[in-house]
């Protein structure tokens, strides 16, 4: 198994890597040019190529880099915003705990209200309540999440004014986009959880636990769930990433001062280097994400501890 550990982990470094320097090559070849946009369309060809030698774009691409490469890997350094000149590392490591917020409680919601309707569509195959359950997972499934965040928005802020509009005005703040975040992924969750049930109750040992006289309850939570629980894990896992890679429409409506925000704000304003680390930043944690559900994965799936084993026997 360590093996295993192993070999997932330092899977993380070349995978940064690439991703570091595909984004600095976007960033680098992209039309328009950060010091025009930074001292304005008045400012003369001296100037312009002053701002450039001061921010270092003057350098041919290959020494950009070089620098930009030893910057984020040795010396762990984002550099400075063009915009703010303010350090880019603290104020990513305080917008992180905001995105981690959203990103956790939202999909806690989500997996916590999937199961419960998964498991009971799944108990409850070809009756009304596995038809209820169908329904509100294409529902959710096809509802977008920024048109869920809106709608929340327009009832309970606007019309009812129950919850305030930005999560920095305090904790009640934080509902509507925790929300938002849990009712889109609640459909995700519910439709895998009862395919994976689905599979699981037809087993032979859930029929030989029933035919013992266990009771149906203990025979779903206690023999059918956790079994069914390993391709669950796989899609909550994807999901908690990709709120990371996708908390921007999230963020934006409800002025949480996220990554998310922060990489459109960078966009926008031809920021490169803070562009360049939110993506570096997001890149990472969804890698690290995806290389714990892998590992949790291995530790619950005896196919994979099986084969590592028999690989270390056979040497």
């Amino acid at each position: 198994m360590a093996k295993y550990f192993i070999k997932r982990v330092l899977w993380l470094i070349p995978t940064i890597l690439c991703v570091s320097i595909l984004i600095f090559s976007l960033m680098h070849f992209v039309p328009g040019d950060p010091a025009t946009q930074l001292l304005g369309v008045n400012a003369t060809e001296a100037e312009i190529e002053a701002k450039r030698a001061e921010l270092g774009l003057d350098k041919p691409f290959a020494v950009q880099l070089g620098r930009f490469l030893y910057s984020i890997f040795i010396r762990f350094d984002f550099g400075s915003s063009y915009i703010s000149k303010a350090p880019i590392g603290p104020n990513l490591l305080e917008r992180l705990g905001r995105t981690s917020i959203l990103g956790t409680i939202g999909s806690v919601i989500g997996m916590s209200l999937g199961l419960v309707l998964g498991v009971s569509a799944a108990v409850h195959a070809n009756h009304w309540q596995d038809r209820i359950c169908i329904l509100i997972s294409l529902v959710g499934v096809s509802m977008p999440s920024f048109w869920l965040a809106l709608m929340l928005m327009l009832l309970f802020v606007v019309k009812i004014r129950l919850f305030p509009s930005s999560a920095v005005m305090g904790w009640t703040g934080w509902i509507l986009p925790c929300l938002s975040v849990g009712l889109s992924s609640m459909a995700l969750f519910a439709r895998q959880v009862r395919s994976s049930m689905l599979e699981v109750i037809r087993a032979d040992y859930v029929t030989t636990a029933e035919a013992k006289g266990i009771p149906k309850r203990d025979v779903i939570y206690k023999h059918a769930l956790p079994n069914a629980m390993v391709p669950i894990l796989s899609v909550f896992g994807l999901h908690f990433a990709s709120v990371f890679a996708g908390s921007i429409v999230i963020e934006t409506i409800f002025g949480i001062p996220g990554i998310g925000l922060y990489l459109v704000t960078g966009i926008n304003t031809r920021d490169y280097p803070v562009v360049q680390s939110c993506v570096i930043v997001v890149a990472f944690i969804v890698c690290s994400v995806l290389i714990l559900v892998d590992l949790i994965y291995a530790l619950i799936d005896p196919r994979i501890k099986a084969r590592y084993a028999s690989g270390k026997r056979r040497r």
